[in-house]
């Protein structure tokens, strides 16, 4: 009986309504829980709802996950909107964003173009900044976790799952999805930089089409520490500027210390290489010219909206302990409060 109540939540159906939302479709589901789309009934407003599989644990470990994301207020992050329970059955209510993920995108065209491919890092560099302000990780980062808007707006969604399932019993030792971790990932010690790591594979990702390795295998473990799995972007693509593929290289360093540290670091470093080949010929990039490269002056006009948006970031937060997340001084390398190494 016990384990049928872990997972009835998964249950809904079209048309169902549950307090005052619809069930209009199921959006998908994975190890955590499934996500639905709903109306909410009173103000005519389609919601996303995600739903936990695990609905036994106690109230305030259920609560966790939407009161940390209450403090992610930011346009390229889903926002959360309240969380409630009705008959019994526990959800986090979060906006709904129309369109797809950019996993679909790669799947569906490859390697993108490489003024798309800097306007999606950028709004996924935001994102992740202003998390990582807040002190919160996201240790899922990765294509599927990306939502791409009808009009090209990023939306990041699930951050702070993996703290969750961590309370929720799903494991403490490794959490992520294996092509997308960063190699101390693997041994259940993520930093913000492991964020950082994740960005770098999805880059990677879009630029060429693929991921630069498989999931690594026990064996391979060795060779993902010393880098020895990742072959350059540019060594797929010689089209890709020399640039842009040593700023993907820097953001999957395996050692934590060689990476960028802030999000906002490595968008400075694009931003910078941008500069040098936006608006120029394919003679520069080697790729085919598209409509973005012949409007040089438009180009010029979106780089400079972009750094404006990224000159507003917010000043850095403390550091936080990636173990027991209470705030660090900026020169400690071991925390005061629970004496783990960071």
């Amino acid at each position: 009986i016990e384990d049928l109540s872990v997972y009835c939540a998964s249950m809904f159906f079209r048309g169902q309504t549950i307090g005052k939302y619809r069930i209009v479709s199921s959006l998908g589901s994975g190890g955590f829980g499934a996500v639905y789309l709903a109306e909410d009934t009173w103000i005519d407003k389609k919601v996303a709802l995600k739903v936990p599989h695990r609905q036994n644990i106690d109230f305030g470990e259920l609560l966790r996950e939407p009161r940390l994301l209450a403090s992610l207020n930011h346009p390229n992050i889903v926002t959360i909107l309240t969380a409630e329970k009705q008959e019994n059955v526990f959800f986090i209510v979060m906006e709904y964003v129309p369109g797809e993920t950019l996993e679909a995108i790669i799947e569906r065209e490859g390697g993108l173009d490489l003024v798309r491919m800097m306007d999606l890092t950028c709004q996924i560099c935001n994102a992740v900044d202003h998390a990582h302000t807040q002190g919160v990780l996201h240790r899922d980062l990765r294509p599927a976790n990306v939502l791409v808007s009808e009009g090209g707006m990023v939306k990041v969604a699930d951050f702070g799952t993996s703290r969750f399932l961590e309370v929720a019993g799903h494991g403490t030792t490794v959490i992520g999805s294996p092509p997308y971790m960063a190699p101390e990932q693997f041994h259940g010690k993520a930093v913000f930089a492991s964020d950082i790591y994740s960005l770098g594979v999805t880059m990677y990702e879009m630029l060429t089409g693929a991921v630069p390795y498989e999931t690594p295998s026990p064996a391979d473990l060795g060779k993902l520490m010393r880098g020895e799995l990742v072959a350059p972007p540019r060594a797929r693509n010689s089209r890709i500027p020399k640039e842009l593929s040593d700023i993907v290289m820097r953001a999957m360093a395996p050692a934590v210390g060689e990476r960028y540290q802030r999000a906002g670091e490595l968008l400075d470093d694009l931003l910078a290489a941008r500069s040098k080949w936006v608006g120029t010929r394919t003679a520069h990039s080697g790729a085919a010219p598209t409509a973005a490269h012949r409007r040089s002056p438009a180009a010029t006009e979106e780089l400079q909206d972009i750094q404006g948006r990224l000159r507003a970031r917010e000043t850095p937060a403390s550091r936080f302990c990636w173990h027991c997340r209470k705030p660090l001084h900026s020169r400690t390398d071991r925390c005061p409060f629970c004496g783990e190494a960071q």
